[in-house]
């Protein structure tokens, strides 16, 4: 085990200028009680080259570099649990970078606390580059479901939080499960499922500034609805599968996930939905999504 407590994580792939953004950000923080891990994800640009000339520059913290075949975010989220030696874990990706003091907020905030056992970790704010808050403020919550927070049960607007997680927890429920071909399974399946045990305290403190890219996953959801259903029709069972669930969201997900078993080929999705009923009247509904997202990714 390492003797710092937290490990900063980042997934890249063909990002190095973006990366020494965030490099330079973990140089300026306030309390270097972390370790750096950089996965590379197949770059093919000098992203090798640069992080080893960083791990020679003898830097205030230790980086840890990985490099793997292309195989899309959760791949990456794979091998960086795999390699944590620290009690908490936090991903920062390559396009965005620590605030200045991240490390000594989450630091005061699990100290604080007392017994850390009963949470998963902290919830905090990313935040633009310009200083606005994503989604909103969460001061009045001591601690957050985050179960609760996917089905949209905080009156809070919608927008990214940075999550800083037990690695203990996340050892329990990776690796996360891969299809041949798809890229594009979203690493919050492995949230939810620890928050279906545990809570996060709130911290409503800027820990990240985030730099959405227009090739990245935020800015091309109907080119990964297409190209890794799979994995999305994975996740829409998770989501159904949740406890107390609001009619809405479970309509939501019906549909998606009739899409996503279309685009995939699955045959029996009604059968082996845990809401049947629901998804069966959902199915006209997702069978014109499907049509939607293939003609969208036709024209793309």
């Amino acid at each position: 085990m390492s003797d710092k407590l937290l490990t900063i994580f980042t997934p890249t792939y063909n990002r190095v200028d973006l990366l020494k953004r965030c490099y330079n950000s973990l140089k300026r923080q306030t309390s270097f009680n972390f370790e750096w891990v950089i996965v590379d994800d197949g770059s093919e640009d000098n992203t090798k080259e640069e992080v080893k000339k960083w791990m020679n520059k003898g830097n205030n913290f230790q980086i840890k570099y990985y490099y793997k075949n292309n195989g899309g975010l959760h791949t990456a989220y794979n091998v960086a649990i795999e390699h944590m030696e620290t009690e908490l874990c936090m991903c920062i990706d390559s396009d965005d970078f620590a605030s200045d003091n991240c490390v000594e907020l989450i630091e005061n905030c699990w100290n604080s606390r007392g017994d850390e056992t009963q949470y998963a970790g902290i919830i905090g704010l990313d935040c633009c580059i310009n200083g606005d808050i994503v989604g909103g403020h969460i001061n009045n919550y001591s601690e957050i479901n985050l179960v609760d927070w996917t089905m949209g049960k905080y009156p809070v607007k919608k927008g990214d939080k940075k999550l800083v997680v037990r690695v203990d927890l996340y050892k329990e429920v990776y690796p996360m499960k891969q299809y041949e071909g798809e890229k594009n399974f979203n690493p919050n399946y492995m949230n939810i499922l620890i928050g279906l045990k545990h809570n996060y305290i709130s911290l409503d403190k800027c820990l990240c500034y985030v730099d959405y890219q227009t090739d990245g996953m935020t800015n091309s959801m109907l080119w990964q609805y297409y190209n890794s259903p799979n994995s999305f029709a994975d996740i829409r069972i998770l989501y159904l599968s949740l406890p107390k669930a609001p009619l809405f969201f479970i309509i939501k997900n019906c549909i998606h996930y009739v899409s996503s078993c279309i685009l995939s080929k699955r045959k029996n999705f009604i059968q082996k939905s845990p809401k049947k009923f629901l998804t069966a009247i959902c199915t006209p509904l997702g069978f014109l999504l499907s049509r939607y997202i293939i003609y969208k990714n036709k024209k793309r």
